[in-house]
């Protein structure tokens, strides 16, 4: 999944990298009828070009003038229109797509609310904070698998701390930085290790983020396009709402669905950070 210089560097490294990418990127976006530079872009992540491109090219395997190509409008249009007919062939087929959803054996598993107060009394999670390549990752694990993995920014931690015990009100919560990084490094360096999910949520929750699983990595589709994948056409307001709910960022894709005029926007951990992952992926040739 990544070069193997990004898999012997350290996350906390990779991360801060992240944070100075995105500030680039923020700035190209804002500035992207001005045609900014290298220069430009460097100068706003408040480096030399010379170290931006270097520090650029390593976090994202490609040069910076070739990652704003995967930003760009038409990028995302032309993916949107490829993508309606590669997510049903996909799962009509029930193909394995060679990406990293499939390489890491990924299972996903529901628990309805009334399962979940059942056993709510007995359930322990483990939580912790740790770098990852699109920033700081906040992690809550059941012995079934993981049940909430979200991007927090820095200084953030308490409030979702705070959202979990909301989330998981009976559950007993430990802190357990050890294991948390050992999924870390299952998800974002691509090891062999099971990543598995327990998600909770209606049921019309579950079977929307259970077909964000079907849409192949370096995919987009829309809102409209997931709604109908799923039989129901007119639900695009329901499904978005479920979309927007999913309480696992990254390992269920809800980064691959946006408007149907292919505009990126929306999402929960902000839109800079879904262009980079959506970036990344395409740049990986997935």
């Amino acid at each position: 999944m990544y070069s193997n210089s990004m898999k012997q560097t350290d996350f906390t490294i990779i991360s801060q990298d992240y944070y100075l990418v995105e500030r680039a990127i923020t700035y190209l976006e804002d500035h992207f009828l001005d045609h900014p530079t290298l220069e430009d872009a460097a100068e706003s992540a408040g480096v030399s070009k010379y170290h931006f491109h270097r520090l650029f090219t390593r976090w994202a395997g490609i040069t910076p003038d070739r990652f704003q190509k995967y930003l760009t409008l038409q990028y995302a249009k032309e993916m949107l229109r490829q993508g309606r007919s590669v997510l049903e062939t996909a799962y009509e087929a029930n193909l394995s797509s060679p990406g990293r959803l499939h390489d890491l054996f990924v299972t996903f598993e529901a628990v309805s609310p009334g399962e979940f107060r059942r056993q709510g009394d007995v359930l322990t999670l483990q939580y912790g904070f740790h770098p990852s390549p699109f920033g700081n990752i906040f992690l809550a694990l059941t012995p079934r698998g993981i049940c909430c993995m979200e991007f927090r920014e820095p200084g953030t931690e308490e409030a979702a701390l705070k959202d979990l015990k909301k989330a998981w009100p009976a559950a007993r919560l430990e802190e357990h930085r050890q294991n948390v990084a050992a999924v870390c490094r299952a998800v974002f360096l691509g090891t062999e290790e099971r990543v598995s999910l327990l998600v909770k949520g209606t049921n019309f929750q579950v079977k929307v983020w259970q077909a964000l699983l079907s849409i192949p990595p370096g995919v987009v589709v829309s809102y409209g396009d997931l709604a109908a994948f799923m039989g129901q056409p007119k639900a695009v307001r329901a499904v978005a709402g479920a979309v927007a709910a999913n309480p696992v960022a990254y390992l269920i894709p809800c980064h691959r669905v946006i408007a149907a005029s292919g505009r990126i926007h929306g999402y929960r951990w902000g839109p800079v950070r879904k262009r980079l992952i959506l970036a990344r992926e395409a740049s990986e040739g997935r």
